[in-house]
């Protein structure tokens, strides 16, 4: 290496590699002071080719041990006739390799610019990876999801900490229907294009599926990251013109760090978009940070999430379903029984589902696991039916499994695989279903109870939609969360409310399940509403499936 290069060059580099970069979207770019042989690389080239920094002395040597070696000598004869002096520039193309070892076609342009001694001072220009144009979204010119996601690789393969951001527009299915597709389409343009805008060189922004938006950032730390999207919110709060048509749009976004480097894209995909979904369904927009804690095991919830994840691709290891006991209200006879699902393994231990259901509802894997939820618990209650042919298995739904187009299919499939009866099956939906659309979500409904199918509503009363689903919707049960139970022996306003529900439940021809039933006294009082149905730890609590034979036969 020869002569350190001093701090004024340095601005004058990075000045030059600033204009190159606004006119050069979706290429690398590259500048190099020639005379102390010091570059400045685009920081995803860096990424992609595991480059040692933005900044290199000798780019042109180090770059060449990235060039496929049958392209190399082509590659050192080009650069070495620029340094010489005996080119101004060069047009090539050779094969690059990646940080995952693989080689992808690239073609590299550059000039030489003179001094105003006509000798060499600065070599620069762009390289175009032909393996990503596939990783261009048409509508914006943005990066797509799969760029996105081999941006992110990148970051885990290198150990490089980043601050992933994803802001989605909220309604727009409203916008599109007043106003059409092709002004929805520039509307994601104009976001997109002031996205791109506002993150500068700071960030990589990509389009990812249908009005959502993501940056990849290294440099910008959290609060300034909260402070520039509330400017963001703000902007479009505040009205833009589009064809003289005033346009307002409400924003969703969600936050996470990535300093963990155990997990894969598609875990920290998940952690992201459910930090998306808080956002959207419970902070009326306001960024949400997922926290990436560590947990009671000291174990951060990121690497707990990939272990979980990893189970459902190999086959369901570590899950399986506990059973609580639902009673007759008067009898104490036993008529059912939820499943509800764990996942236990050497490292973790036993984890419950809230640890991990509000996140992985939100991932591609869950309608797979919800339909092992669904099989393996149709088969453990056949073992009851044989003795109890009247006995009810509650099978909890997410909404995610009800927006699949082919749930219905999944469940009477599945009905028919396992040779169970549709009136023995009652499926739970709880009040997030308020985000499906209603017609969708009825449609769903009258075509299960068509098929024999019970359908419950979850947890009623806690979520304030809950008296519109039931307008809406023909449940056979309604079932009364337990928090509006535990002071039933001495607080009137709970006994008060009881009879409200009960009474709300019987307007619709649904049955009242009480949960939460921990004592005598709660038993005895509630035996006086018209409920039809208890669940709680006074009678058991969750239990493997062989300890529940146990217990129902010893009943």
């Amino acid at each position: 290496m020869g002569e350190t290069i001093p701090e004024n060059r340095i601005k004058k580099l990075d000045s030059m590699f600033d204009a190159f970069s606004i006119v050069a979207e979706g290429t690398y770019v590259y500048v190099c002071d020639m005379r102390y042989d010091y570059s400045k690389w685009s920081r995803n080239a860096v990424y992609a080719f595991d480059l040692p920094g933005e900044y290199m002395y000798n780019a042109g040597g180090i770059w060449e041990e990235h060039i496929h070696p049958e392209d190399r000598e082509t590659y050192h004869d080009g650069i070495d006739a620029i340094f010489s002096g005996a080119e101004n520039g060069h047009d090539m193309q050779y094969r690059a390799r990646k940080v995952n070892g693989e080689y992808d076609v690239c073609t590299c342009r550059g000039v030489v610019l003179l001094d105003d001694d006509s000798n060499p001072e600065y070599f620069a220009g762009v390289i175009r990876n032909h393996g990503i144009q596939g990783h261009i979204d048409a509508l914006t010119g943005l990066r797509n999801q799969y760029g996105f996601f081999e941006d992110l690789d990148t970051h885990i393969n290198r150990n490089s900490v980043a601050r992933i951001v994803m802001v989605g527009i909220s309604k727009f299915t409203e916008i599109n229907e007043v106003y059409g597709y092709d002004f929805g389409n520039r509307i994601i343009q104009k976001v997109g294009r002031y996205l791109l805008e506002q993150v500068g060189n700071r960030g990589s922004v990509y389009r990812l599926d249908g009005t959502k938006f993501a940056v990849i950032t290294a440099t910008q730390e959290v609060p300034e990251i909260l402070e520039k999207y509330k400017e963001f919110r703000t902007h479009f709060r505040s009205g833009f013109s589009i064809d003289d048509k005033v346009v307002i749009l409400d924003l969703n976004g969600g936050l996470l760090t990535m300093d963990n480097f155990s997990v894969d894209v598609q875990t920290v995909y998940a952690c992201l978009n459910f930090a998306y979904g808080e956002s959207k369904i419970r902070r009326q927009g306001d960024m949400v940070e997922f926290y990436n804690d560590l947990t009671e095991d000291n174990r951060h919830r990121i690497e707990k999430l990939h272990a979980i994840r990893a189970s459902v691709m190999q086959d369901y290891e570590g899950f399986f379903l506990m059973y609580q006991p639902v009673v007759d209200a008067q009898t104490e006879k036993l008529i059912g029984a939820e499943a509800l699902i764990r996942w236990k393994n050497e490292t973790y231990g036993m984890v419950p589902p809230d640890h991990f259901i509000p996140i992985l509802e939100r991932d591609a894997l869950f309608p797979d696991l919800g339909k092992w939820v669904l099989r393996r618990a149709l088969m453990d209650a056949k073992r009851i039916l044989k003795s109890n042919p009247n006995f009810v298995v509650n099978v909890n739904l997410s909404y995610s499994q009800l927006e699949k187009v082919d749930f219905l299919d999944m469940v009477f499939g599945t009905l028919e695989e396992t040779d169970y009866p549709p009136r023995n099956l009652c499926l739970e939906v709880t009040e997030r279903c308020r985000l499906l659309d209603m017609t969708l979500l009825k449609n769903i409904v009258v075509n299960l109870r068509g098929k024999g199918v019970r359908i419950a509503l979850d947890d009623f009363g806690t979520g304030f939609s809950s008296m519109g689903i039931v307008k809406n919707l023909p449940f056979d049960t309604i079932k009364i969360d337990r928090s509006f139970v535990l002071k039933l022996e001495e607080d009137d306003k709970e006994k008060e409310l009881i009879g409200h529900f009960t009474g709300v439940a019987n307007t619709f021809g649904a049955k009242v399940c009480v949960e939460g039933i921990e004592t005598t006294g709660m038993r005895d009082i509630l035996q006086n509403y018209n409920v039809q149905s208890f669940q709680g730890y006074y009678y058991s609590k969750p239990m493997v499936i062989e300890d529940f034979l146990a217990w129902a036969d010893k009943r």
